[in-house]
């Protein structure tokens, strides 16, 4: 449910921009002409950099519109809905980031005073994989290290693929965008091949139409591509330095329970 709204929200925001976008352009289209001269006669000193970054949005429209609206389209949904898991995984791995020396630091204060229930209230109200291995591994202090050993890989395993949950979606997205791309190029060099057949005639008026939406499709696919493997390089080093910090606790773990049975349970 939470990458559903996750992933509606952002196709929201994505519509709302697109709305307001157009809205804008339309109004701004069927302004006056007097109004519009005497805007441009008042502001003369600010125009250039307001009609640059109108220039590079309108570039952009202009080419997503060159390029096919249906594969297009296609691409500019994977850009959607990767962006989507990928904020969904960021604000999760954020999430689970927690001061691990404080709270291995707090445990290990407990158990020197033999408070074994004070330090499973640190990791129960404490969130984040680190604190929930360490929660698991002292729920099993009184059965054996050996026991309290496995309990800790066993549920470190499963915090693993918490952490690595939805990834496959991102690295699908990923995939499908630049051959998304691909496949708007073999269509339009098919749109070039057909109208060079009508016409009878190879020349370059003939070939420039197909030829450019085959070019544009397969830029705007490999751009998302990059977009999302930057993200996705991200999220892969959150994971392991979250993984490496879970493996240094369950050790941290380890020795304190070890030092607690030889302090008190001789």
């Amino acid at each position: 449910m939470k990458k559903l709204f996750a992933i509606l929200a952002v196709v929201g925001v994505f519509t709302f921009g697109m709305t307001q976008a157009a809205m804008a352009q339309d109004s701004t289209a069927t302004a006056a002409p007097e109004q519009t001269e005497q805007v441009a006669a008042a502001d003369e000193a600010t125009t250039p950099a307001v009609v640059e970054e109108g220039g590079m949005h309108k570039e952009l429209k202009t080419k997503f519109i060159e390029g096919d609206a249906g594969f297009m389209s296609l691409v500019a949904i994977a850009l959607v809905l990767g962006l989507a898991f990928c904020i969904e995984r960021i604000i999760y791995l954020s999430l689970a980031e927690v001061d691990v020396k404080k709270l291995m630091a707090k445990v290990e204060d407990a158990l020197e005073k033999g408070d074994v229930e004070g330090a499973k209230t640190i990791c129960r109200n404490t969130r984040g994989p680190v604190a929930s291995i360490c929660y698991q591994g002292l729920m099993r202090i009184d059965e054996g290290l050996d026991v309290v050993e496995r309990s800790v890989v066993s549920y470190g395993g499963v915090q693993a693929g918490y952490l690595e949950k939805g990834c496959s979606w991102i690295t699908l997205f990923i995939a499908m965008a630049p051959s998304l791309g691909f496949l708007g190029t073999v269509i339009g060099m098919v749109m070039a091949f057909d109208q060079i057949q009508m016409a009878g005639d190879i020349s370059p008026t003939v070939v420039a139409g197909g030829m450019k939406v085959a070019l544009i499709t397969t830029i705007f696919g490999l751009i998302v591509a990059l977009i999302l493997q930057t993200f996705y390089n991200y999220i892969l080093s959150k994971i392991e330095a979250i993984t490496s910090q879970m493996e240094d606790s369950s050790i941290t773990l380890l020795d304190l329970i070890m030092k607690y049975n030889l302090k008190y349970k001789k």
